[in-house]
């Protein structure tokens, strides 16, 4: 299974001083080299924590695949039609929250996915769908022409009991799945650190899990080649 790290809280500790240190780029390539398989970041319409010119280097400065987090706000697009990420996930974004908090409602927004999806994919992006383990969601990712979807993990993360996380960590397997069912390549993310991860790299089906705020924090006590390091080695799981 491969792992993409997610670096935007690097950026979120360069922003608490509005400085240079750290470099979100100098991060990206740790990680590479601690055996990342891909970058992710999410260039938010307020740049609260990555920026424009840290998205561009990072597209530059690496020989491992950028996943680009994005809104379908047009300015976002138009940006993302210029770097030209390996791939664009599309996920929801609302100023007030502190981080992404749920899936893509691809139903109500699919005309304006499918024209973003159409555009992107003219310029040689593939792109990903972020959006919860839900049947209907998943379907209308699909018709939307999204080679690839998502599956939000922080019900399964935020579960509070042996049971909850049970049931979700189940329908994360189902909804696999009947994704991969439907032509679709699936990924998984959100709310992941070093205890939870190893169920869910179990589950068959899933390419990737794109992990960050977690690793950066492990990275504080014991830097981050170890970090990422210590993540690959609890994913490399017998399914």
């Amino acid at each position: 299974m491969k792992l993409g790290v997610n670096i935007d809280h690097v950026a979120t500790l360069r922003q608490a001083r509005q400085g240079f240190d750290p470099d979100p780029l100098v991060a990206a390539r740790v990680a590479e080299k601690a055996g990342a398989d891909s970058i992710v970041c999410h260039l938010r319409e307020d740049r609260r924590h990555v920026n424009d010119e840290d998205v561009r280097a990072i597209r530059k400065g690496l020989s491992i695949p950028l996943n680009l987090e994005m809104s379908l706000d047009p300015r976002i697009v138009k940006i993302a039609g210029a770097i030209k990420p390996d791939i664009a996930t599309i996920v929801p974004e609302r100023r007030q929250e502190i981080t992404t908090e749920g899936g893509l409602d691809v139903i109500r927004h699919q005309v304006q996915i499918a024209k973003v999806v159409k555009f992107l994919e003219g310029k040689g992006i593939k792109i990903s769908l972020f959006v919860d383990p839900v049947k209907d969601q998943i379907k209308a990712a699909q018709e939307s022409g999204a080679q690839l979807i998502e599956l939000h993990t922080g019900c399964y993360a935020g579960a509070k009991t042996a049971n909850l996380r049970k049931m979700e960590l189940s329908k994360l397997s189902d909804m696999t799945l009947y994704g991969r069912s439907l032509g679709l390549r699936v990924s998984a993310g959100h709310g992941l650190n070093y205890d939870n991860t190893p169920s869910v790299a179990m589950i068959a089906g899933i390419e990737e899990l794109n992990i960050g705020h977690a690793i950066i924090a492990r990275a504080v006590f014991v830097g981050l080649e170890q970090a990422v390091k210590q993540m690959r080695k609890l994913m490399s799981v017998k399914k």
